[in-house]
């Protein structure tokens, strides 16, 4: 657990009994104007899911878990400022586009800040807390995918040090649009 230096947000990772609140930030994710481009499934379809996904979604990317973490950022007044969550992908397995994952990797999913929270240093210390666990975890680089259209998180993602690999994927709701590679190498 960390704080957010000059505010009073922490920064944690999600408890199992925090699902309801999973659940609520996902949602209210899906509704943010640049949804479309920024998550992969839709607000309906996340709706439509029986309490029994979320809670397995806390366990599984929550404290104690070892191949995902969920961090949030919790406002002073305790809601839930925004949120990042890592995924481990092992070498010899094969990614969610179909491509094999060479090395052991982090693979950052699910970024989002709610926009009065924004400006704020949030998506840093959320990224500073995944690449902490990240690294400690022992894999080898962290990536992550963006829509090509979505610059301002392309110049978030700049900023924390990530650059563009130079893979290109097809954007699984459009396959006329791309999606970016972004990577950042574990530091020697």
């Amino acid at each position: 657990m960390s704080l957010v230096s000059g505010n009073d947000y922490v920064i944690r990772a999600v408890r199992p009994g925090d699902w309801e609140r999973v659940k609520q930030l996902r949602l209210d994710a899906l509704r943010d104007p640049i949804a479309h481009l920024a998550f992969l499934e839709t607000y309906d379809a996340a709706a439509a899911r029986p309490d029994s996904f979320w809670q397995d979604r806390a366990v599984g990317s929550g404290e104690g878990s070892t191949t995902a973490r969920q961090f949030i950022a919790e406002a002073p007044d305790g809601g839930w400022a925004g949120s990042a969550t890592v995924l481990i992908e092992e070498a010899g397995s094969e990614d969610w586009a179909g491509f094999p994952v060479e090395r052991r990797q982090g693979h950052v999913v699910g970024v989002f800040v709610r926009p009065e929270h924004r400006g704020k240093g949030l998506i840093e210390a959320l990224f500073d807390a995944g690449l902490a666990w990240a690294w400690e975890s022992g894999v080898e680089r962290v990536r992550l995918f963006v829509h090509e259209k979505n610059t301002r998180a392309q110049a978030a993602y700049r900023k924390i040090g990530f650059e563009a690999s130079g893979r290109v994927v097809a954007f699984s709701k459009d396959e006329a649009q791309e999606e970016l590679e972004f990577v950042v190498e574990r530091p020697l």
